[in-house]
């Protein structure tokens, strides 16, 4: 069956081998997101599967997860049953706005709260694209520029138009962008310590879950990974970081402060679990301490140079302030 991906959908699903052919609107983007867009109904987990089997085709080639399609290439997609959302699990789905930070006819910047998913999947039934979606049924276009992890708080952009996306990814692609984080780490950060510059390695288990970790620099799966860290408070048992990327790697600034010695106070996945727990008892703070604090790039119609600012959550100000 061939159909061609019109306004970010695909033809009808079937249990038959499908070709897509890409539109222009649609090129660029990586081909995990692509797939994960169309095929609605299909586990995240199945969609990386057939990927990493090789029976997804692009232009007749095995492709990766991070591939990036171009305008016109033509995509194997293998048998696959894609059910239809019930109308139980669409209003399970809570409607919600989010603080906005800016906001016109191109481009929403939102400041998301720690503990809510970018997007559903991997147990995770909804997440801010969805509940934004929820909340404005009459956006005719709404996608996620970038991630946050979903621990982690502060901006995050999304387009309003398929052109806003584009443009804003190739300047994420192209390093054009600054994003400065607000860490706090436990220990002492040596001050001489202030750029990091570490490969990464990232890996998928069976589930879809992302693990990454610090390899050689001639590793052949290593990603080349800096983080600028300037020191901005120091206490008796950690530090206030202002963290600075240079390139925008899966949980960058978790493992690279991670493997420095001073994990992210909270962090569940790379932190110090026993300090952790420990902390969260004796200060009643629960979360990462991570928050985007920060992001400067080009506005994608105007090409003026926009700096968003996230002021720091409540609960992470009310703990420095103890």
């Amino acid at each position: 069956m061939e159909s061609r991906i019109i306004g970010g959908k695909a033809g009808p699903a079937a249990n038959a081998v499908r070709m897509l052919t890409v539109d222009a609107e649609s090129a660029g983007q990586r081909l995990d997101n692509l797939l994960l867009r169309l095929l609605k109904g299909v586990p995240k987990t199945h969609i990386y599967r057939v990927i990493r089997s090789g029976e997804v085709r692009v232009n007749s080639g095995r492709a990766q997860a991070e591939t990036r399609v171009a305008a016109g290439d033509r995509i194997r997609v293998p048998p696959m049953r894609v059910a239809e959302p019930s109308a139980a699990a669409v209003a399970a789905v809570p409607a919600r706005e989010f603080p906005v930070l800016f906001e016109d006819e191109h481009l929403l910047a939102i400041d998301k709260p720690a503990g809510v998913a970018v997007h559903g999947g991997s147990g995770v039934s909804s997440g801010v694209i969805e509940q934004l979606r929820q909340a404005r049924p009459q956006a005719r276009y709404l996608e996620l520029v970038h991630r946050l992890d979903k621990e982690t708080s502060g901006v995050l952009l999304l387009a309003k138009k398929r052109s806003a996306l584009t443009a804003l990814q190739d300047q994420f692609r192209a390093r054009d962008t600054g994003k400065v984080y607000s860490a706090l780490v436990f220990g002492a950060w040596p001050p001489g310590l202030k750029v990091l510059d570490l490969a990464l390695h990232k890996t998928l288990d069976a589930a879809g879950e992302r693990h990454v970790r610090v390899v050689s620099p001639a590793h052949a799966d290593g990603r080349r990974s800096i983080t600028l860290v300037r020191i901005v408070r120091s206490f008796a048992d950690g530090t206030l970081l202002d963290v600075t990327l240079k390139t925008g790697r899966t949980h960058q600034i978790r493992v690279h402060l991670a493997h420095s010695g001073h994990p992210i106070v909270g962090d569940p996945k790379y932190g110090d679990f026993a300090r952790n727990k420990t902390f969260a008892r004796e200060h009643h703070f629960t979360r990462m301490f991570l928050h985007a604090r920060q992001i400067t790039f080009d506005h994608p119609a105007t090409g003026q140079r926009l700096t968003l600012d996230a002021p720091l959550p409540p609960e992470c100000a009310t703990l420095l302030s103890r």
